[in-house]
Parts: structure tokens; C-alpha cells; sequence
């Protein structure tokens, strides 16, 4: 697959319309590496099938899609339609993935951490479990992701204290996009991503499915039967496939 990671070129592909970057794994962490070496506060968006979906619905959230600074592909449907329209994608790259590997950079490298979203305790609990997993995980604060809008600018200045390189924002698409680009001034991370779930498995509440399961595609499915919550997520599946097949461009 080719990549680019030289800072301005960028090789994508656009499904319904939205710029997703054609990285693997270690493109994208080489991508976040140059962003926190740099002095802009960054927007990375972890895009799966069901959230292109949605951007279709959500004029502003497709906006944040197209204005990110780096929108990797977070699903089997996304991998799927980069292949149909001929700019296939090598490999998934999620944000539970994402997560993992920052901690494990930042246990190397001293890069600053701070876990937002979930339940209260949830970012707790996983901080300390990647802390265990990533001795020297430089995690700086974690915050629960239950406040309303109208908070989001109090949320910013707390976290801005920590002065965190890495903001991990858990609280479902497009909330946790809208958030971060509103925000992304007033904290200042060099590296801004949600990561929907990532939270929920990392402090162990969740159950990531088994490596097979995830090499066939379908860990989509595997989650979606293990909390039924995420089922109106995977009927936005169908949708996606369908306005894929009928997309003109």
C-alpha cells in the first residue's frame, strides 16, 4: 500500500463524500508522533462505517471529518469500500489499538496522557490497568465523559491544566468530535482523538472479542451482542453499504 507520512501529503481515499487517510498501524502512529513533535493542537478522528453514516445526517460532524488532520480507518466496512472504489486500505486501524500503542509510546517517551469519557470510574480503572500493562505511562488525569454541553468549556479549561500531548475523548460519535474541535484551542493537546469504547475495554468492563474474530471482521457483531446498547450502531451497517453501492460521486 502506498503511504505518505511527510507532513502535507496525504494519500485518501473519499467515501460518501469523506476523507478517510489510507494509513496502516504504524503510518498512524508515525502520523501522531510528527503531530506531537509539532505546536498546532491536532484533531485525529478514528472513522468507522456507522459514523460516516452519521456524518451523512450531521452537517457539522461531517464538517470536523473533512477538516481533521487525520481520520483513520476504524472498521471492516470502511476497508470494504476503500476497496470497492479502488483505493484499497491495508489494515484497520482502531482506536483501541490507538490507545494501547500511545501508552506504550508514552511509557518510552514521556508523552503527557489524559482519559476523558465513560461512566464515572471508568477512566480510572483504565488508566490503571494501561498503566500496569505500560509501566512509566505517563497518564497526567482522567475525568468522566457525563456533563452536558453547555459544561464543555469548563471540562477544556480543567483538562488544559494537566497539559496533556494526548486527549483521548470516550464519548461516542459525533459528541466526542464535537467536543474536541470546540475545545481544541482552549486545551491545547497536540493530539486530540475520540475513541468511542476504547475506555469501556481498556478498564476491563468490556470484553475486546477474540483475535480470530477480530482477523474475519466482525467484532462489530461480537459487541454488539454483548451490550445490547450498540445495537442501533450496527443498523447503521446496512445503510452504509447500501449508500456505498449507490454512491456517484
Amino acid at each position: 500500500m502506498e503511504t505518505a507520512v511527510a507532513s502535507g501529503a496525504r494519500d485518501r481515499v473519499h467515501i460518501l463524500g469523506l476523507p478517510v487517510d489510507r494509513v496502516d498501524v504504524d503510518t498512524a502512529m508515525a502520523r501522531i508522533a510528527e503531530f506531537i513533535r509539532g505546536s498546532e493542537p491536532r484533531v485525529v478522528v478514528t472513522a468507522d462505517a456507522a459514523g460516516l453514516v452519521l456524518a451523512q445526517q450531521d452537517p457539522e460532524f461531517a464538517q470536523i471529518v473533512r477538516g481533521a488532520d487525520l481520520v483513520t480507518p476504524d472498521s471492516v466496512g470502511v476497508l470494504w469500500a476503500a476497496r470497492r472504489l479502488g483505493k484499497p486500505i491495508r489494515q484497520r486501524v482502531s482506536g483501541v489499538d490507538l490507545v494501547d500503542l500511545v501508552c506504550a509510546k508514552s511509557s518510552e517517551l514521556g508523552w503527557r496522557v489524559f482519559l476523558l469519557g465513560a461512566a464515572p470510574g471508568v477512566a480510572e480503572m483504565a488508566a490503571e490497568r494501561l498503566r500496569l500493562r505500560h509501566p512509566g505511562c505517563n497518564i497526567v488525569g482522567t475525568r468522566h465523559g457525563f456533563f452536558p454541553p453547555e459544561s464543555d468549556d469548563v471540562v477544556a479549561r480543567e483538562i488544559a491544566e494537566h497539559r496533556p500531548d494526548v486527549l483521548f475523548v470516550a464519548m461516542g460519535m459525533p459528541r466526542q468530535e464535537k467536543f474536541i474541535w470546540s475545545t481544541r484551542e482552549l486545551i491545547g493537546a497536540k493530539v486530540a482523538m475520540g475513541v468511542g469504547g476504547s475506555l469501556d475495554v481498556h478498564s476491563g468492563r468490556v470484553r475486546r472479542a477474540p483475535r480470530w474474530v477480530q482477523r474475519i471482521g466482525l467484532e462489530w457483531l461480537w459487541r454488539s451482542l454483548l451490550n445490547p446498547r450498540k445495537i442501533a450502531k450496527a443498523k447503521n451497517l446496512p445503510l452504509f453499504l447500501w449508500r456505498v453501492l449507490r454512491w456517484k460521486g
